[in-house]
């Protein structure tokens, strides 16, 4: 994935809660001048924005470019179902989330899958490799 070519992250599952991980990737992407959209049922407001029920409830005028997952792996394939309805372009699934049929689905709809890897961490790599 090219983050320069990146604008809109979903980060589904998002916690309001500061000390989860969720909400500090979250954060920092913001920090970093991503656009976040956050997405967790249960929450109106996550950092001062509006946080949507699903990925489908997201208003179609706004692009999402990248769909970064917080959820147990068995809860992931209805997410990259989601995103491949809306047309994103990458589904992302944090360390430690692991699911080769959602990965399968979302490659053979034509979507970038990265697994079992931090946004925050590889983000920080690359940003580092441009600064060389």
């Amino acid at each position: 994935m090219e983050f320069h070519q990146v604008q809109n992250i979903a980060v589904v599952g998002i916690s309001d809660k500061p000390d989860r991980d969720s909400n500090r990737v979250a954060r920092y992407l913001i920090e970093q001048g991503f656009f976040v959209i956050p997405v967790n049922p249960s929450l109106d407001q996550v950092l001062g924005l509006t946080c949507y029920p699903s990925l489908l409830a997201i208003p179609p005028e706004l692009r999402v470019d990248v769909v970064t997952i917080f959820r147990r792996p068995d809860q992931v394939e209805p997410v990259v179902l989601e995103a491949i309805q809306r047309g994103v372009k990458t589904v992302w699934m944090q360390l430690g989330v692991i699911n080769h049929e959602a990965a399968a689905k979302a490659k053979a709809a034509g979507l970038e899958v990265i697994m079992d890897k931090c946004i925050k961490i590889e983000h920080g790599k690359w940003k580092e490799g441009c600064a060389r």
